[in-house]
């Protein structure tokens, strides 16, 4: 165990933990919505520190980030718990473990060890991924701290519910972000997801502001969030943050809780592909489906294919200044110049 960071003490042993934007009050004996944060008689204590149940090394395409480092490989580390109840949870075994059975499992690794294992597999980045990285976040800024160290970039693949507090902590270190805005409606958050919409929006843009990179992902998933309305609000939305911010649109297929729900179609991804780029985004993307022109950066302005991607293998074509070779113009992001132009 390790004590938390974000929390207040209350009267009667109890305390409010202020790491997300749910800010439980925890009663003693008791843990928050997250279900790795327990009150022990007045001091929160964070009890997944470092218990990692998954460590692989991953194309950071698979995050998704597809303007940062792009064919690259990113260290990609996670524990159990998980903030959201999502009902249509990709990863629940291990996001809802601790909710449901009040079980943390994990195999201790220090955050020196998780460094070098990224530094001896030649992965230029680390990802927290795959449950929510806010529940861990002792953890995964003891290892941000160090991976900087070693020039080593952080990646958080996140739900977006941070307290204000907590994304103060990590900037320093964080240096890209894809984020989940699931829907632009508080009532799918609500009953789907067990969370509020709002706080997931001021952290996209709290983020860019922040000079994050960030990439943002909307699972569509069919009656649930795949009107027009709600395509377009979404679309727009980023669009007024930034219309570099690249936009990805991924498939639906039944899991978890939502069995009964249809997988969604090339077709209405496509749909959704064309609301974003007609909305003004410069990079829209699909994923879990393969289309190779979906899945291609392209000049917004000469609309020449820039980055073609065949599953995880990637062709930059980028210039040795990361700009377009065939008209000049600037493509955005991090780290775009192909790896040969830099020897």
């Amino acid at each position: 165990m390790k004590e938390a960071r974000f929390y207040n003490k209350l009267e009667d042993n109890k305390v409010q933990c202020t790491l997300c934007s749910h800010e439980c009050i925890i009663s003693t004996a008791k843990r928050g919505t997250c279900g790795v944060r327990e009150n022990n008689d007045g001091i929160l204590y964070a009890l997944n520190y470092g218990k990692l149940a998954a460590q692989h090394i991953d194309p950071i395409e698979k995050k998704p980030l597809f303007h940062f480092y792009p064919g690259s490989k990113s260290y990609s580390i996670s524990t159990v718990g998980c903030n959201f109840r999502c009902v249509f949870c990709q990863n629940h075994d291990i996001s809802q473990m601790p909710a449901l059975t009040n079980r943390i499992i994990g195999k201790y690794v220090s955050p020196e060890d998780v460094v070098e294992q990224a530094l001896k597999y030649d992965c230029k980045s680390i990802s927290y991924t795959y449950t929510e990285p806010t529940i861990y976040f002792e953890y995964a800024l003891d290892v941000a701290k160090i991976a900087h160290q070693h020039n080593i970039k952080n990646v958080f693949v996140t739900n977006g519910y941070f307290s204000l507090e907590a994304l103060r902590e990590i900037v320093p270190y964080l240096d890209a972000a894809n984020i989940d805005l699931k829907s632009f409606s508080e009532d799918f958050y609500k009953k789907l997801c067990g969370a509020k919409l709002s706080p997931v929006l001021d952290t996209i843009k709290l983020l860019k502001e922040c000079g994050i990179w960030i990439e943002v992902t909307t699972l569509i998933i069919p009656s649930k969030n795949d009107s027009d309305e709600e395509l377009h609000s979404i679309a727009e939305y980023i669009a007024r943050i930034d219309e570099d911010i690249p936009w990805h649109i991924s498939a639906f297929y039944p899991t978890y809780k939502l069995l009964n729900v249809p997988p969604t179609s090339p077709k209405t991804l496509l749909h959704a592909y064309d609301i974003g780029i007609n909305t003004g985004l410069h990079y829209v993307y699909t994923g879990n489906i393969y289309n190779k022109d979906t899945e291609t950066t392209f000049c917004n302005k000469c609309k020449k294919p820039l980055i073609e991607r065949h599953f995880y293998d990637v062709v930059n074509k980028l210039d040795v200044n990361a700009y377009c070779p065939y008209c000049g113009n600037s493509v955005a992001g991090v780290g775009l110049i192909p790896p040969e132009l830099l020897h």
